[in-house]
């Protein structure tokens, strides 16, 4: 029996993960869980496949051991069965179109590719090479950290509009403070391939997810500036702002080991690699799934300043999940 076929109203977590075989361990209050029970391919039972769904919407961010067995073509196969893959990134093509190779650590919270319109729906990372320590992940949930905010607040950002850019490079491969002339060369041509297009969208804030109806912060490092705010005071908003989203009781931190995947909810969470493994060669292997438009509050959806992302990803327009309340 699929996630489709259930009544919404008996349908819990657990009953869809009995179906699809899997065993979900709670990680955090707001967010993390690791899943057992499944070996990931692109060959699973639409009921594992509907399992995993429902355990990223409830949690935001899975990991999965030991897996071992996947490689580059496995990964992307596993990927397509959750939603329609889409390019490596939209002006980051050096590596590949398919599978975007993160190298080093995206030393700051952020969103992945908030910059477009149609921000991945979620990301798929695998471990490839591991530094002997450091090097983990945290997410935190743009979620609870929404619920969190007192009403007046939450009447403040619920109709604030912010403009997101790609001025900002997430994936930096390598270290800003290397004194390699070498390396400091290859840095300022990824960044050049980075910033080749423009890309600059205005979202809502808050937006409305669109599986779970639950309301979400979009912010994160690419956001340039509040609609209708001087700089000094988009920069202190979004301080105060990040401070709630990135709260360590928000937050799910993962230490990799070889063999490890992780998901996340890119529309319910932010998330920072952790630059403390010295000259260590940290890589992992990230697959991107298409999304939506954001919807605010008011059902405005974000409009594009600068840039199309179209040859980048489709736009996936996804249903509501059965056992999530309406909001």
């Amino acid at each position: 029996m699929t996630i489709t076929e259930l009544d919404r109203d008996t349908t819990t977590a657990e009953s869809v993960y009995t179906a699809g075989g899997i065993v979900v361990t709670k990680l955090g209050e707001h967010i993390g869980a690791r899943i057992d029970g499944v070996r990931l391919s692109g060959s699973l039972a639409p009921e594992t496949v509907d399992a995993i769904r429902y355990a990223l919407a409830v949690h935001k961010a899975i990991v999965f051991r030991d897996q071992h067995h996947l490689d580059d073509e496995q990964q992307w196969a596993f990927a397509g069965l959750l939603g329609t893959q889409t390019q490596s990134h939209p002006t980051v093509h050096s590596k590949g179109k398919r599978l975007l190779p993160i190298e080093g650590a995206a030393n700051s919270w952020h969103t992945d590719v908030s910059f477009v319109d149609r921000i991945p729906k979620a990301s798929i990372l695998r471990a490839v090479t591991l530094p002997p320590y450091g090097g983990a992940t945290t997410w935190a949930s743009t979620t609870a950290a929404y619920e969190q905010l007192p009403d007046a607040l939450k009447a403040l950002v619920d109709n604030l509009w912010a403009l997101h850019t790609n001025l900002y490079d997430y994936a930096e491969k390598l270290d800003a403070g290397s004194s390699d002339p070498a390396l400091t060369e290859e840095r300022r041509r990824y960044q050049d391939e980075f910033r080749r297009n423009t890309y600059e969208t205005i979202h809502p804030v808050v937006r409305v997810h669109p599986e779970t109806g639950e309301r979400t912060l979009l912010l994160g490092h690419f956001v340039k500036e509040f609609v209708g705010l001087k700089p000094s005071e988009t920069a202190a908003l979004l301080q105060l702002l990040q401070n709630r989203i990135t709260k360590l009781e928000n937050t799910f931190r993962w230490s990799w080991e070889s063999g490890d995947v992780a998901i996340w909810d890119n529309r319910a969470t932010q998330h920072y690699g952790i630059a403390d493994f010295g000259d260590h060669t940290r890589r992992l292997h990230r697959i991107t799934l298409a999304g939506d438009i954001p919807v605010g509050v008011d059902g405005t959806r974000s409009r594009v300043v600068q840039g199309d992302a179209s040859e980048y990803s489709v736009v996936e327009e996804p249903s509501r999940l059965p056992g999530f309340d309406a909001n």
